[in-house]
């Protein structure tokens, strides 16, 4: 347990308290100020306040801050649709709804889970006792093709490939509004939201360059069924780059239309598509998958709509 305790000076008077605790603790998000506070750990002379208390000169900010919980991931026989495997890698088609790896508040259930109970010790360990194999991710709400590497040459063979571009990944989505080109490419930086940190955006701060191409399958009243190609791999990349064309993901609760309603959880965004170089063998493979139910279904209703 770590505990901190500040005087309030006049530069910090009107600051929201989760910001200033933030901003002076180093390594410690806003969001995890925010925790702390519903919990009780900070205390604002002597009482407990909420995240919006705005400190004034000479307040005394109490902040106990826990050890973190030290966690290994655990084998759980969670059914796996395996695409392809051998003894370098493995590549799954993860359902909707199917977290990648354990988190904090989400130790359980996720695909990292499965793959433990599948290939036992055989994964990589570059990434840690969380995320073995794991060499890229896809959202929760996002369903599709993943590739796991089982040893770290693998792993390491597969994460330069993704660094040089040459990963083939291709999405299916359908995005609200209709594309007038037939096809185009999003070249922005994403970043960082500079105040809700679990968001990403289009941003020069503290950002890294993202392109994505996409191109019209077809078009709907009101929708248009697109594929994209990943030039990069950021975060949220098409959520992101799709919302800030005016055309963000069908269902998606975060970048999207919060008042649209959809029969399904999340964004519609199918990663269909993925190729890659084998790391022993040296071959190109490439491995499709089809559209799942609710995308299917989701389509199926558009048409009708538009008819």
């Amino acid at each position: 347990m770590k505990n901190y305790n500040f005087l309030v000076s006049e530069e910090f008077s009107g600051v929201r308290i989760d910001k200033y605790l933030s901003d002076i603790i180093e390594d410690v998000t806003r969001s995890a100020v925010a925790m702390l506070i519903e919990k009780g750990n900070v205390k604002v002379n002597s009482k407990c306040v909420n995240k919006n208390y705005r400190i004034k000169c000479g307040d005394n900010v109490e902040i106990e801050i826990p050890d973190p919980v030290k966690y290994e991931a655990k084998a759980e026989n969670i059914p796996l649709d395996i695409i392809y495997e051998d003894d370098d890698l493995i590549v799954v088609n993860k359902p909707k709804g199917m977290v990648v790896h354990p988190a904090a508040g989400n130790y359980e259930g996720t695909l990292v889970n499965a793959l433990l109970y599948h290939c036992k010790d055989n994964l990589s360990g570059i990434n840690g006792v969380l995320r073995p194999g794991i060499v890229h991710r896809i959202d929760k709400n996002t369903s599709g093709l993943l590739i796991v590497a089982k040893n770290d040459k693998a792993h390491k063979h597969l994460a330069e490939q993704i660094k040089k571009h040459s990963f083939t990944r291709e999405y299916e989505a359908i995005v609200s509004g209709n594309i007038k080109d037939d096809r185009g490419t999003v070249d922005a930086p994403i970043g960082r939201h500079h105040i809700d940190r679990k968001r990403m955006t289009v941003t020069e701060r503290n950002s890294k360059n993202a392109v994505t191409h996409y191109e019209v399958i077809a078009r709907y009243k009101g929708y248009t069924h697109i594929k994209c190609i990943l030039e990069t791999g950021r975060t949220h990349q098409i959520r992101v780059h799709m919302a800030y064309i005016g055309h963000p993901v069908s269902g998606d609760d975060v970048y999207g239309n919060k008042k649209e309603r959809t029969d399904f959880e999340g964004q519609c965004l199918h990663a269909r598509k993925i190729g890659f170089i084998h790391p022993t063998s040296g071959k190109y493979l490439e491995f499709t998958s089809e559209l799942p139910e609710y995308f299917k279904n989701y389509l199926e209703k558009l048409d009708k709509i538009t008819k």
